[in-house]
């Protein structure tokens, strides 16, 4: 069944709109000063009162070569891959069943972010910086921004790979307890597969410079994750192994946002409605998502209209470029 332990705010996309002409006129750090420095782009943004139990913590997850492996990433109950500058991915981890001892390594927020994260019932976000006239936004954003600049007990840098690669998070610093299940207000839906669909065995998605693969294990009845030819594993080994994964056809587009090279930072709109592909079970299923407004969680259908139940455990969720 689906998770909506809450009743939604009336809000709309407008709240964007309006929240980043406003940061975009301030141009600065609403007060909170600059942080540590992330991607050459500027500082952290400032705490916010509230967080704790029964709020999920979503954190950013650098996700190039050399960030690789991931710690913790085996633990989140959905994780979505995006496509940000240069054409390379980056992944937002959610925790709400269970919160590793480290999650990392942790990067930089972007825009798309906080339009994904309205779903959520005022989230925790991990992240090491954003770009300084992002700032106010996230700022005015329904959520509860942690960094190092204002939780720096709560992150570390290791020694295993080089910075910018190597900042790390204690999640139990940021919440007390483990969020649960109910917190979980995406408007997934869940329980025994529906009629149809067809076999699959493997289905790779490919941004310009990134690539993700996924493959059926029968044995493991979990799909296997693969990045840019390399199976995924995490830092103490394990595979990383959905049980559902969800290729999200969404319309991307430029941002007002560009990093330290030029390059424009993609929008990924997740608001509206558009084609999916379910993956779960060995079987590829075609689906319809729909997300009326932000404050809402992203529902999916099947052709005659009946929800898309995912499989119990790890959910994926891949946007891909719409065709039209």
């Amino acid at each position: 069944m689906g998770h909506r332990g809450r009743t939604r705010r009336a809000a709309t996309t407008a709240f964007l709109a309006a929240a980043l002409t406003a940061s975009l006129a301030a141009g600065c750090t609403s007060g909170h000063g600059p942080g540590p420095v992330d991607d050459g782009r500027g500082g952290t943004s400032g705490p916010a009162p509230g967080g704790g139990t029964g709020q999920v913590l979503a954190v950013k997850i650098d996700n190039v070569p050399a960030a690789r492996p991931q710690t913790g990433l085996d633990s989140a109950d959905v994780v979505y891959a995006e496509q940000v500058e240069g054409g390379l991915s980056r992944l937002m981890a959610v925790y709400a069943t269970k919160l590793p001892k480290v999650i990392g390594p942790v990067r930089s927020a972007r825009e798309s972010d906080l339009e994904l994260l309205r779903q959520f019932d005022r989230p925790t976000l991990a992240f090491s910086g954003a770009q300084t006239k992002l700032l106010p936004l996230i700022d005015k954003a329904p959520l509860r921004p942690e960094t190092p600049n204002n939780a720096s007990d709560a992150f570390f840098r290791g020694s295993d790979k080089a910075a910018p690669h190597n900042l790390y998070l204690h999640p139990d610093r940021l919440l007390s307890a483990t969020p649960g299940k109910a917190a979980l207000t995406t408007g997934f839906h869940y329980g025994a597969a529906p009629a149809g669909g067809r076999p699959a065995t493997s289905r790779t998605v490919r941004y310009p410079v990134a690539e993700f693969t996924f493959t059926w294990s029968a044995d493991r009845h979990r799909w296997l994750v693969g990045m840019d030819g390399t199976p995924t594993r995490t830092a103490d080994g394990k595979r990383v192994t959905p049980a559902t994964v969800v290729v999200q056809y969404v319309k991307v587009h430029e941002s007002a946002y560009h990093d330290v090279l030029g390059n424009n930072t993609p929008y990924t709109e997740t608001v509206g409605t558009g084609k999916a592909e379910v993956l779960r079970d060995g079987r590829a299923f075609d689906a319809t998502w729909t997300r009326a407004a932000a404050a809402d969680g992203t529902e999916f259908t099947t052709a005659d209209g009946t929800p898309m139940n995912f499989a119990e455990g790890q959910v994926w969720v891949v946007f891909a470029q719409s065709g039209h």
